[in-house]
């Protein structure tokens, strides 16, 4: 899967689950509070990814997460992995 594609993907449904404006998603931007992600929101957020690139997440993929561009690094990377394995 190309990097766009993935990025694309991340951005519509982070977009739509997480009703937040495409406008505020930038790479630098940091993902807990641009989401406002609280405990819950966490594990909508894992839900998501595992239905939408088939990898699971493990709580601690999140300790280094701290950007949208982290974010998409980390699944890019695990796509990549299950892609290759």
């Amino acid at each position: 899967m190309e990097t766009a594609t993935i990025v694309d993907k991340i951005n519509g449904f982070l977009v739509e689950e997480f009703e937040v404006e495409p406008g505020k998603i930038t790479s630098e931007a940091n993902l807990r509070e641009t989401l406002q992600l609280d405990s819950l929101d966490y594990i909508d957020l894992v839900v998501a990814i595992e239905s939408n690139f088939g990898f699971k997440v493990r709580p601690e993929d999140f300790a280094h997460i701290s950007t949208f561009q982290t974010f998409y690094d980390y699944v890019i990377n695990r796509v990549g992995a299950k892609v290759h394995s």
